[in-house]
């Protein structure tokens, strides 16, 4: 009798530890398993949903790959403008940085409340030439994930209301990395 209490009792545990777990799926909209990070001005972050897609556009011959993640009353954007492209849904390797293209732009946004009286993510600063990159290590066309890392400084300059300079705040998001992240591909 003890042994079935006793294998009962581990079986009911066993089940409880399993729901406690949680599960990343891998559809293109998905609830975050770490599948993209960074650290923000210090701090780990990690998205509650992150949603990434590459989209081709045929009359402009581009490719553009996006991903939104939002968490923690941040949200981080990354988008990377391919020219010249072709209509497939891979993304070169390689390393992409910030420059005067505006071909790769990284945008960081709170959630703050607005003179409106609403919360909404405002952006904080901008990304300048040189202050971002994003390194694309390698990606699964069949699978539709892609991997790499990133990192990007965001300037803001504050004025008071005279329109005299202030002050400058910066935003770091550093050490960013996307691992297995699935994206959609739209052709248009």
């Amino acid at each position: 009798m003890k042994k079935i209490q006793l294998m009962m009792l581990l079986l009911l545990a066993a089940i409880c530890i399993q729901s406690c777990k949680k599960d990343a799926t891998t559809s293109a909209t998905t609830t975050s398993d770490q599948i993209l990070s960074a650290n923000i001005n210090g701090t780990t972050w990690i998205p509650d949903t992150v949603n990434a897609t590459i989209t081709y556009n045929d009359a402009a011959k581009t490719k553009t790959f996006n991903v939104v993640g939002t968490g923690t009353q941040q949200r981080v954007i990354i988008n990377v403008k391919l020219p010249n492209s072709t209509n497939t849904n891979d993304f070169t390797l390689a390393t992409y940085k910030v420059d005067a293209t505006a071909n790769t732009s990284f945008n960081y946004y709170t959630l703050q409340l607005t003179p409106a009286g609403v919360y909404d993510y405002v952006q904080v600063g901008v990304v300048e030439a040189g202050s971002g990159s994003i390194t694309f290590s390698s990606i699964d066309t069949v699978k539709k994930l892609i991997t790499g890392t990133y990192s990007f400084t965001a300037k803001q300059v504050n004025y008071d209301e005279n329109g005299n300079y202030v002050s400058i705040t910066t935003q770091q998001v550093l050490l960013g990395t996307f691992t297995n992240l699935p994206y959609t591909f739209v052709s248009n």
